[in-house]
Protein backbone atom coordinates (compact mmCIF):
# COMPACT_ATOMS: atom_id res chain seq x y z
CA UNK A 1 0.00 0.00 0.00
CA UNK A 2 1.35 3.36 -0.88
CA UNK A 3 0.65 5.94 1.30
CA UNK A 4 0.00 9.64 0.64
CA UNK A 5 1.69 12.46 3.13
CA UNK A 6 -1.24 14.59 2.91
CA UNK A 7 -3.99 12.43 5.16
CA UNK A 8 -3.55 10.38 7.98
CA UNK A 9 -2.38 6.79 7.80
CA UNK A 10 -5.25 5.48 10.14
CA UNK A 11 -7.71 7.35 7.31
CA UNK A 12 -6.00 6.25 4.57
CA UNK A 13 -6.04 2.18 6.02
CA UNK A 14 -9.95 2.84 6.75
CA UNK A 15 -10.38 4.10 3.01
CA UNK A 16 -8.60 0.81 1.94
CA UNK A 17 -11.31 -1.44 4.42
CA UNK A 18 -13.77 0.68 2.64
CA UNK A 19 -12.52 -0.02 -0.77
CA UNK A 20 -12.58 -3.72 -0.17
CA UNK A 21 -15.87 -3.59 0.67
CA UNK A 22 -17.02 -1.72 -1.70
CA UNK A 23 -15.67 -3.78 -4.72
CA UNK A 24 -16.96 -6.71 -2.99
CA UNK A 25 -14.05 -8.23 -2.34
CA UNK A 26 -15.30 -8.54 1.29
CA UNK A 27 -18.71 -9.31 2.04
CA UNK A 28 -21.67 -8.95 5.17
CA UNK A 29 -20.39 -10.94 7.89
CA UNK A 30 -16.80 -11.44 6.42
CA UNK A 31 -14.31 -11.67 8.59
CA UNK A 32 -11.24 -8.86 8.17
CA UNK A 33 -7.48 -9.22 8.93
CA UNK A 34 -6.77 -9.18 12.02
CA UNK A 35 -5.07 -5.56 13.40
CA UNK A 36 -1.28 -7.31 13.33
CA UNK A 37 -2.62 -9.10 9.85
CA UNK A 38 -2.74 -5.99 8.34
CA UNK A 39 -0.16 -4.21 10.09
CA UNK A 40 2.37 -7.12 8.63
CA UNK A 41 0.66 -6.75 5.28
CA UNK A 42 0.90 -3.15 4.70
CA UNK A 43 3.83 -2.81 7.14
CA UNK A 44 2.45 -0.32 9.58
CA UNK A 45 2.65 -0.64 13.29
CA UNK A 46 -0.80 -2.35 14.46
CA UNK A 47 -1.87 0.30 16.82
CA UNK A 48 -2.22 2.45 13.43
CA UNK A 49 -4.51 -0.47 11.76
CA UNK A 50 -6.34 -0.42 15.13
CA UNK A 51 -6.92 3.01 15.26
CA UNK A 52 -8.71 2.84 11.72
CA UNK A 53 -10.29 -0.59 12.52
CA UNK A 54 -11.47 1.68 15.70
CA UNK A 55 -12.94 4.39 13.25
CA UNK A 56 -14.82 2.33 11.08
CA UNK A 57 -16.59 0.36 13.81
CA UNK A 58 -17.92 3.72 15.21
CA UNK A 59 -19.45 4.34 11.66
CA UNK A 60 -20.59 0.91 12.12
CA UNK A 61 -18.65 -0.41 8.97
CA UNK A 62 -17.24 -3.09 10.54
CA UNK A 63 -17.82 -4.91 14.54
CA UNK A 64 -15.68 -6.77 16.52
CA UNK A 65 -16.69 -10.47 17.94
CA UNK A 66 -14.53 -10.54 21.10
CA UNK A 67 -12.04 -13.53 20.64
CA UNK A 68 -12.64 -13.86 16.93
CA UNK A 69 -11.72 -10.40 14.92
CA UNK A 70 -13.62 -7.71 13.06
CA UNK A 71 -16.10 -8.51 10.66
CA UNK A 72 -17.93 -6.70 8.01
CA UNK A 73 -21.56 -4.83 9.21
CA UNK A 74 -24.62 -5.79 7.79
CA UNK A 75 -25.07 -1.77 6.61
CA UNK A 76 -21.47 -0.95 5.67
CA UNK A 77 -22.05 -1.20 1.79
CA UNK A 78 -24.90 1.59 2.27
CA UNK A 79 -23.12 3.76 4.78
CA UNK A 80 -20.03 3.80 2.86
CA UNK A 81 -21.85 3.65 -0.33
CA UNK A 82 -23.86 7.29 0.98
CA UNK A 83 -20.94 8.90 2.77
CA UNK A 84 -18.40 8.78 -0.64
CA UNK A 85 -21.57 9.78 -3.05
CA UNK A 86 -21.97 13.10 -0.35
CA UNK A 87 -18.96 13.71 -0.63
CA UNK A 88 -18.30 13.52 -4.25
CA UNK A 89 -21.07 15.88 -4.85
CA UNK A 90 -19.60 18.11 -2.23
CA UNK A 91 -15.98 17.91 -2.80
CA UNK A 92 -15.39 16.70 -6.69
CA UNK A 93 -18.34 17.68 -8.66
CA UNK A 94 -17.78 21.47 -8.12
CA UNK A 95 -14.18 21.39 -9.54
CA UNK A 96 -15.80 18.96 -12.36
CA UNK A 97 -18.12 21.48 -13.47
CA UNK A 98 -15.52 24.40 -12.89
CA UNK A 99 -13.06 22.90 -15.42
CA UNK A 100 -15.97 22.12 -17.67
CA UNK A 101 -17.04 26.13 -17.50
CA UNK A 102 -13.33 26.62 -17.91
CA UNK A 103 -12.49 24.33 -21.06
CA UNK A 104 -16.03 25.11 -22.58
CA UNK A 105 -17.01 21.16 -22.22
CA UNK A 106 -21.37 20.73 -22.37
CA UNK A 107 -22.71 18.14 -20.69
CA UNK A 108 -23.66 16.40 -23.89
CA UNK A 109 -20.14 15.80 -24.65
CA UNK A 110 -19.91 14.38 -20.84
CA UNK A 111 -23.14 12.19 -21.69
CA UNK A 112 -21.43 10.87 -24.58
CA UNK A 113 -18.23 10.36 -23.21
CA UNK A 114 -20.06 8.48 -20.32
CA UNK A 115 -22.04 6.35 -22.41
CA UNK A 116 -18.68 5.32 -24.51
CA UNK A 117 -17.01 4.08 -21.50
Amino acid sequence: MQFQSDKAIYVQIANYVMEKILTGEWKTDDKIPSVRDLGGDIEVNPNTVMRAYDSLQQQHIIYNKRGLGFFVASEAMEIITQDRKLNFIENELPNLFRNMDMLKISIDEIITLYHKR
